[in-house]
């Protein structure tokens, strides 16, 4: 056992989560050790090596998928295939960004050339601003038109690589909670339970059974209960009432933190354009789907979708 490393241990070296790991895990990337009188895992020289593999390939934005199929073969095809791809996609964003930068310099000097200076008035300045954006999207428009397609083009093909975002309610529901508990220790003696007592639960959303939330500085498992469930049979854990409500959602693709961090960007920065704010009163929560392996297989990697709490602005 003394050539094994805690959970613990490789989430401070190498600035991972447990619930990352548990990702890599269930995907097939890496392997841990479970010994009956201890409920953490474990992971030897080979799974360490590995994890240090997955993590460079991730941070060249290398997709979960993808780093299966370099583990899967041996030799080196796979992956300079894998990297040779990435390379064209640097390559096509950069040739879109200095297409966008063009045009847009394109745009500015025509705004420039209808003179604003003699407009001291900015609700006047806002009116030909959209006067503008009517002429760029009328098909009728006489002056460049080719320019403005090529804008949305070029926009369009740049933020289809970001999630896209939806707004749902989830119900109050009634639920068992682990308590806020270390990030290292969130598939432990809870995860053991839940395990035990299958039968209890109902799903949330999307046939999930638990959300994964913050709590100060910790996380926290809430896993929804049927109805009938009692304190009684939930101990040592208690039974809450979560008050649901209107979150913000979206799919990491990848799963894993550093996807999930942009997702999470992605909502704040989508919020600024609506009539909706962050509502600190409640945490932000993720799930994954585990229990139906028809959707892992067809996608070659879990769902893993973020739920960020949001209120109308007017109801400060």
């Amino acid at each position: 056992m003394s050539d094994l490393v805690k959970i613990r241990e490789i989430s401070v070296k190498y600035d991972v989560s447990a619930r990352t790991l548990r990702y890599y895990e269930d995907m097939g990337l890496i392997k841990s050790i479970r010994s009956d009188d201890y409920a953490y895992r474990l992971y030897d020289k080979a799974a360490v090596k590995r994890l240090e593999q997955i993590l460079i390939l991730r941070r060249l934005n290398i997709s979960i998928k993808d780093i299966k199929r370099i583990f899967s073969t041996t030799g080196s095809e796979v992956v300079l295939d894998v990297l040779g791809k990435k390379v064209d996609t640097i390559d096509e964003e950069v040739s879109l960004l200095h297409e966008l930068k063009k045009i847009v310099l394109e745009f500015i000097d025509q705004i420039k050339r209808l003179d604003f200076e003699k407009e001291t008035d900015v609700n006047l300045l806002y009116d030909k601003a959209k006067d503008i954006e009517t002429h760029i999207t009328n098909t009728d428009y006489n002056g460049n038109s080719g320019l403005a397609e090529r804008f949305f083009e070029v926009t369009e093909k740049l933020n289809d690589k970001v999630p896209d975002i939806m707004i749902v309610r989830i119900p109050k529901f009634r639920a068992v909670t682990s308590g806020a508990m270390p990030y290292e220790d969130i598939f432990g003696k809870f995860q053991l339970w839940q395990e035990a007592h299958n039968d209890f639960y109902l799903p949330i959303i999307f046939d999930a059974p638990d959300l994964l939330c913050e709590n100060n500085g910790n996380l926290e498992w809430i896993w929804r209960i049927k109805d009938e469930i009692t304190e009684a049979d939930t101990a040592p854990y208690e039974i809450i009432e979560h008050p649901g409500g209107l979150y913000a959602s979206a799919v990491s693709i990848d799963g894993d933190d550093e996807s999930g961090n942009k997702v999470l960007q992605k909502i704040e920065k989508w919020l600024g354009k609506t009539n909706f704010v962050m509502d600190d009163s409640r945490a932000t929560a993720v799930h994954m789907i585990y229990a139906d392996d028809e959707i892992r297989q067809g996608l070659g990697y879990h769902q893993l979708n973020f739920y960020a709490p949001i209120k109308l602005k007017n109801n400060l």
